[in-house]
């Protein structure tokens, strides 16, 4: 009787479940002597839903749905419009079929290790045939690319929007290809080429792609100022990043700021040899949001403090001063009186202290990120200054200073905004200091190093612990040294070393004890 009460109240149960079905979906009865199949109600999908749902799946999980019947891998691969593949050599035999399969890729991505070959000119060009619409190519470590190639990939892919090359062997010929016949580029990103190296500064110009580009960057060219019409004649650049690149950069960027209307709002300077003449003419650039000065020993304060009187619009501002303290309070004043909106501020190798600090805290109401390292003005005076000033600070980064546990506890007691701190290789703070902050601030998310005690007392304490045991040492030879461990040394991998070589010597003895007893 269990059963078929067991029976009836399941067949009852399914239904109610497929009642609200019954309208829409056509569900076949199985009698009670056939085994029943669920149906496939993906079947009644539309084409075009089931790619939106596709869209939503990572790359794996594309992958594994496109192994589940025919439909599906057709719809998968019709409506993945981004590739990544590995440029070797031997993808030359796979592209027919690979792109007979995705005819709608348009952002293409193209890798090779170092110690393959890489794709020649004519997977290239097989490539740039079969994908006319083409939006976004990104190039890194195709050596075997040439200048021919390239210029055979630009005239079949004019509509390209993002062009980005890193680690190849082409030259100045191939990106002034993209330039010429690419009249819809946006962005356009070289890094570390090769074929850079005797080539005169007129050589590469702006091309068709005058009017569309945006954002220039070049990271790690030996003559990148060949680059220097391209960037003069972007009529509507936005953004300007450039990283280690030779020479003098000054004249160029004068250049660049002597355009009328000029709308650049970013600019990133990475060890580049620029000077105040430079931030001077950056200054120029009234609608600058984001700067970045990153190891560039020759601006100061000076510089800085144009741009700051200029450039009211400024948002971030990053400055890796590299120790050399010719950037401090005179130029960060001048960014808080004259720069309202910043909201992100990092300072690296700078040495800022109360009378800039207080002022940022104070005049700077939207300042929500800040992160200062290797400054050793920065104690717990600088840290109390700020923590009672700025009360929209959400996220504060700490690294290498000189700050105790009582700036920590001001810490706690300010910022009343504060969501997140990051506290790294401040050697006054103890390690305990962490889990006291998370308790006085439970909503504050903390991430702080644990300091480690000092070695000498470290090892004291061990030899203590193992007299306490009444362990007995045996009687060492003279030829088994053990290391001292100074009381200035604070590296961990001495102290490890030392205990080490002191166990080892102790096995050493009794292994030979050992073999005299046994001889």
């Amino acid at each position: 009787m269990g059963q078929s009460t067991s029976a009836a109240g399941n067949s009852t149960l399914h239904r109610r479940r497929t009642k609200s079905f019954a309208f829409r979906l056509p569900i076949a009865t199985v009698g009670s002597h056939e085994s029943e199949i669920s149906p496939d109600y993906t079947s009644y999908l539309p084409d075009d839903c089931l790619a939106l749902v596709f869209q939503l799946l990572n790359s794996g999980d594309r992958k594994r749905c496109a192994l589940v019947s025919k439909r599906w891998m057709i719809i998968e691969g019709q409506n993945r419009y981004r590739i990544s593949l590995h440029a070797r050599s031997d993808l030359l035999t796979s592209i027919p079929s690979l792109f007979s399969r995705f005819d709608s890729v348009t952002k293409l991505s193209l890798k090779c290790d170092r110690r393959s070959v890489s794709i020649g000119d004519e997977a290239l060009i097989q490539i740039s045939l079969r994908c006319r619409n083409l939006k976004r190519l990104k190039l890194r470590a195709c050596r075997e690319l040439t200048d021919a190639g390239m210029v055979s990939f630009a005239e079949n892919c004019k509509d390209l929007k993002i062009f980005s090359c890193g680690s190849c062997d082409f030259g100045a010929k191939g990106v002034k290809a993209v330039l010429d016949h690419c009249s819809r580029l946006e962005e356009l990103s070289v890094k570390r080429l090769r074929g850079f190296t005797d080539i005169a500064p007129e050589s590469i110009g702006v091309g068709v792609a005058g009017d569309s580009l945006k954002s220039i960057c070049l990271k790690e060219l030996y003559n990148g100022q060949c680059f220097g019409p391209v960037i003069v004649g972007a009529k509507n650049l936005r953004s300007l990043k450039l990283f280690r690149c030779s020479g003098d950069w000054d004249l160029l960027v004068q250049e660049m700021a002597c355009k009328e209307d000029l709308g650049v709002v970013e600019i990133h300077l990475e060890r580049m040899q620029v000077s105040d003449l430079a931030l001077t003419a950056i200054s120029k650039c009234s609608r600058l949001e984001i700067l970045h000065i990153v190891k560039t020993p020759e601006c100061t304060n000076l510089g800085l403090a144009e741009v700051a009187e200029r450039c009211k619009y400024l948002r971030k501002l990053h400055i890796d001063g590299w120790k050399a303290n010719l950037i401090g309070d005179e130029g960060l004043v001048a960014v808080a009186r004259f720069c309202p909106q910043l909201q992100e501020l990092v300072l690296i190798g700078v040495n800022p202290t109360t009378l800039s600090l207080g002022l940022l805290a104070a005049k700077c109401a939207n300042l929500e990120r800040l992160a200062l390292w290797s400054c050793e003005t920065f104690g717990d005076p600088e840290l109390s200054c700020i923590a009672a000033k700025c009360p929209t600070l959400k996220k504060l980064c700490i690294k290498n200073c000189p700050i105790s546990d009582l700036g920590i506890e001001n810490l706690a007691n300010g910022f009343p905004g504060l969501t997140k701190v990051k506290i790294k290789k401040c050697k006054k703070v103890k390690g305990g200091c962490a889990d006291w902050l998370r308790a006085a601030r439970p909503l504050l998310s903390v991430n702080a190093d644990i300091v480690e005690p000092e070695h000498q007392e470290a090892s004291n304490d061990v030899v203590g612990d193992l007299q306490e045991n009444e362990i007995e040492f045996p009687h060492l030879n003279s030829q088994v040294m053990v290391p001292s461990i100074t009381s200035n040394s604070r590296s961990r991998s001495g102290y490890f070393k030392s205990r080490s070589g002191l166990f080892s010597g102790m096995s050493l003895v009794a292994c030979t004890s050992r073999q005299r007893k046994s001889g």
